[in-house]
């Protein structure tokens, strides 16, 4: 029986291809990708379920992060997110208009305002998280607790540059 998969296959007709070059880069780093495909699926899927979009979650999920009464300035969500600030304002008017944050005045600062989740975004951010939670725990079954362990320490190190 063979247990090659899709990624073995590659590496080997590269190998083939230029031989003495080590590809367990390549090895390693497809798969990673294959990985992190499987996850955009699987967070779509979940989001879905709650009726939010990838950036809908990232934004309430920021928010609800956030200590009580979860709200944040558009400058500290893009930070959060990574978002730039004009794409932040057109993401919060869009959050708005659907009722799952509400926008307020910045009583610190009378120029800006903070947006605040509302109980239906809380709602729905919850729920997105709970089903990737679940779809994350299905396809990580595969492992035992200790290789989870294991893999989220080698992924930690990976991710830092270390």
């Amino acid at each position: 029986m063979n247990d090659d998969d899709e990624v073995d296959l590659l590496v080997d007709a590269w190998a083939d291809r230029i031989p003495g070059v080590d590809f367990t880069p390549l090895d390693v780093m497809s798969r990673l990708r294959r990985v992190a495909l499987r996850l955009n699926d699987l967070r779509a899927d979940a989001f879905r379920m709650a009726e939010l979009s990838s950036w809908e979650f990232d934004v309430l999920a920021a928010l609800r992060r956030a200590e009580p009464p979860h709200e944040m300035s558009p400058m500290e969500l893009s930070r959060a997110t990574m978002i730039g600030t004009a794409a932040m304002t057109n993401r919060l008017e869009n959050l708005a208009e659907r009722g799952l944050i509400v926008r307020k005045a910045n009583p610190k600062d009378g120029r800006s305002n903070l947006a605040r989740l509302t109980p239906d975004g809380t709602t729905r951010v919850d729920a997105a998280m709970i089903a990737l939670v679940r779809l994350e725990a299905e396809e990580l079954s595969l492992l035992t607790n200790q290789q989870c362990a294991q893999l989220a320490a080698l992924l930690r190190q990976l991710g830092s540059g270390s």
